[in-house]
């Protein structure tokens, strides 16, 4: 135990300047279970590309693509989401039993899980660390305009808010609004305007994601 200590704090040591505390423990950690021979560091490069670049936003931005373009599937995403998502190919991973929620001009849309964490992994990819995070578990249900106001979106007051509480047996995605202009645009440069963060309701789609500065993660 003596010796892992140490070696975390040599860690921290070396990298204060280029990690965050959360970070450099994940470093250590990985550099410990690296030397004990019970993590392949390729492998783990392997898994987290996969998500981040595979299975992640990318698959998402494609379901709401679809959904803008083609109205059948719009319909066929409200009725049965898991169903109309699986026919892209995108299933199990946490996204056995899905949602779709449908931003409009009146309702907007916000996901999260006030339990632990639950998430899409299929159509989404990695949570991001403020989804995680407890400030944002508690206070999207609270505060839910207020928060996103932190993250940079003031909506309408007029405009309802309403938030989906994640659980183990049903997942969420949001279907964001489609940006005005983009009537001539095909499937692939649709997908492009849709962020991870719209799709959980914490920005709009063609806006740019949310910046470190304006995540919860520091909220009180």
């Amino acid at each position: 135990m003596h010796d892992h200590d140490h070696h975390d704090d040599e860690h921290h040591h070396h990298h204060d300047n280029h990690y965050s505390d959360m970070q450099a423990r994940v470093k250590a950690l990985e550099t410990l279970l690296t030397e004990k021979g019970l993590i392949d560091p390729a492998a783990i490069d392997v898994i987290v590309e996969t998500y981040e670049t595979k299975v992640g936003p990318r698959n998402g931005a494609h379901v709401v693509a679809r959904a803008w373009s083609d109205a059948d599937f719009a319909e066929w995403l409200k009725r049965d989401a898991t169903a109309a998502i699986s026919s892209l190919g995108y299933t199990g991973r946490q996204g056995e039993h899905m949602r779709a929620v449908f931003n409009t001009s009146e309702t907007h849309n916000l996901i999260v899980c006030t339990l632990c964490s639950c998430y899409p992994w299929s159509v989404l990819g990695l949570p991001p660390v403020w989804y995680k995070a407890p400030a944002y578990r508690s206070r999207a249900v609270i505060d839910p305009r207020g928060v996103l106001a932190e993250f940079g979106l003031t909506l309408p007051e007029e405009k309802k808010i309403r938030v989906w509480d994640s659980t183990a047996e049903l997942r969420y995605l949001v279907i964001p609004e489609r940006p005005a202009g983009t009537e001539g645009m095909d499937e692939a440069a649709l997908a492009g305007l849709v962020s991870r963060d719209a799709m959980i309701g914490a920005a709009i789609a063609g806006s740019s994601k949310i910046s470190a500065a304006g995540s919860p993660e520091a909220l009180p």
